[in-house]
């Protein structure tokens, strides 16, 4: 079932990961003034997967780059477990992104000079940290690069590189991971895969992972799916099926068309 909202906010129970609270996001004075996100409440929660969707244009990707820190907001609050960010300079915003966050993107942005492992643990080697050994074991070995780690992003496919872009985003257990189209650029076996990884390490570790997508099967591996059109929150899905997100997403497509 669809859990309807009566206002623009979706708020979880339980202790928030990250939290928006009446967050505006605007591009553009005058003509080209955007509203890209219309006074969003929502709520992350800690240990769960939760996929964000919506049309193209809808804010899904906006909200995740204002919520990690990639992107200023225009009023309201973002918030990653106790910290505002508004509040924070740009050194600031970099040391939390370094130390609490983790992040997957489509283009796996990874070095071409660098092997597997070294990838791996760049973020810990810019923070000046080691990595716990056991730990970095576990990851590697969960997402399948045990015997790849001595390989560069060129002599890896598309899915091994995401895999690395994966076991990166995990080697710091980050407070919460987020992963934008992480997909897109990969066929539905090695998409499968990656999938499958993000919600293992939820399920196995407890770790917190928001992602955007376009993609109805991918949607299903999260535990909620949140819905956003036109810059606002409309709706939300729990124990999302394939077949549910796609229905969900067809309103979508029809109110587009009569409106």
């Amino acid at each position: 079932m669809y859990a309807a909202l009566t206002a623009n906010s979706l708020h979880t129970p339980s202790r928030s990961a990250a939290e928006a609270t009446e967050l505006t996001k605007i591009y553009g004075e005058g003509d080209t003034r955007v509203v890209a996100l219309d006074s969003v409440s929502v709520g992350f929660e800690q240990g769960r997967f939760t996929a964000i969707m919506g049309p193209s244009g809808s804010g899904k990707s906006t909200l995740m780059h204002c919520m990690a820190g990639l992107d200023s907001i225009s009023a309201g609050s973002a918030r990653v477990g106790d910290t505002e960010l508004s509040g924070l300079d740009d050194r600031a915003l970099t040391r939390l992104r370094r130390d609490k966050i983790g992040f997957v993107f489509q283009a796996f942005n990874l070095l071409p000079t660098l092997t597997a492992l070294e990838n791996i643990t760049l973020p810990l080697a810019i923070a000046g940290r080691s990595a716990d050994q056991e730990w970095l074991d576990t990851v590697v070995t969960t997402v399948g690069l045990s015997g790849r780690l001595a390989h560069r992003p060129a002599q890896l496919s598309g899915g091994q590189q995401q895999r690395v872009a994966v076991a990166r985003a995990l080697a710091s257990r980050p407070d919460i991971v987020f992963a934008d189209e992480p997909t897109g650029n990969l066929d539905s076996r090695a998409g499968g895969e990656v999938l499958g990884f993000l919600r293992e390490s939820v399920r196995q570790w407890g770790q917190t992972v928001v992602m955007v997508t376009h993609d109805p099967v991918a949607a299903s591996y999260a535990d909620r799916v949140v819905f956003l059109a036109d810059g606002r929150l409309t709706d939300q899905l729990m124990d999302p099926t394939a077949e549910s997100v796609l229905d969900r997403m067809r309103h979508f497509d029809t109110a587009a068309r009569t409106s």
